[in-house]
């Protein structure tokens, strides 16, 4: 026996899969290659506004520093640009510049931006965007922040980079570790500390590799989420089939 799909059925099957890559933050035109770093001929312009990759430098405030505060949030375009990068003013005091880490020194935050408006700043340019970071969501709270769960793509617990890498799922592996393994890029190097710029690139780039996929994947957990559909009247009127009833009924 054939069931045939109705019309109507399918225009709502279709509509739920557009919904689904809406709130993903792409459509199925704009969805990348499964790897590479380069996108194929599509609308460019469209895809620079809908990715961007956040990264923060902390220092230590408090007593012995033990408290994380950002000092330094770059944000950057799907090309790599620099949208936003400005060193910001711990509310704190500052006990520990984490110079070898972060890259902060004391020089830097004499005219640093107070980070009421560093907040205010970062939260227009990711309002509607995918974000994309490496344990971004330390970012995210050092800025008092949130950000909507399904337009996050964070680098650190990737299933498809750490499995590109040849890497085991645990421990989450470093930025720096994945950019070696997978660009062929040493970044977090020398005396100077950190560069969030650098930092937030590389975790865009990282991304690139597996955009494809990783979209796809979104899109069918937004589905699934979405469309908790009941079971068809097939496999419903298959265990009706007497062969399947206790023998004593």
């Amino acid at each position: 026996m054939r069931f045939l799909i109705s019309s109507s059925e399918l225009e709502m099957d279709t509509e739920k899969a557009h919904k689904a890559e809406s709130d993903s933050g792409f459509s199925s035109g704009r969805s990348s290659p499964v790897s590479g770093r380069s996108s194929p001929v599509r609308a460019e312009s469209a895809i620079h506004t809908r990715v961007v990759s956040l990264d923060c430098e902390m220092v230590g405030t408090g007593p012995g520093g033990r408290v994380s505060e950002v000092a330094r949030c770059s944000v950057v375009g799907y090309s790599g640009e620099v949208l936003f990068d400005q060193y910001v003013l711990p509310i704190g005091q500052v006990t520990d510049f984490r110079s070898q880490w972060s890259g902060i020194r004391k020089c830097h935050l004499r005219q640093a931006t107070p980070l009421s408006h560093t907040r205010e700043q970062v939260q227009s340019l990711l309002l509607g965007k995918v974000l994309v970071g490496h344990s971004v969501h330390f970012d995210l709270s050092s800025l008092d922040l949130s950000h909507p769960g399904h337009m996050i793509r964070d680098t650190s617990c990737s299933r498809l980079l750490t499995r590109l890498a040849g890497l085991p799922r645990e421990p989450r592996p470093s930025l720096k570790t994945l950019s070696n393994r997978l660009l062929q890029r040493d970044i977090q190097v020398g005396r100077s500390g950190h560069c969030s710029v650098e930092d937030a690139r590389a975790a865009l780039d990282l991304y690139k590799l597996v955009e494809g996929e990783w979209e796809r994947e979104m899109q069918l957990q937004l589905m699934d989420e979405q469309d908790p559909t009941p079971p068809a009247y097939a496999s419903s009127q298959h265990f009706l089939n007497d062969q399947y009833w206790p023998a004593h009924f």
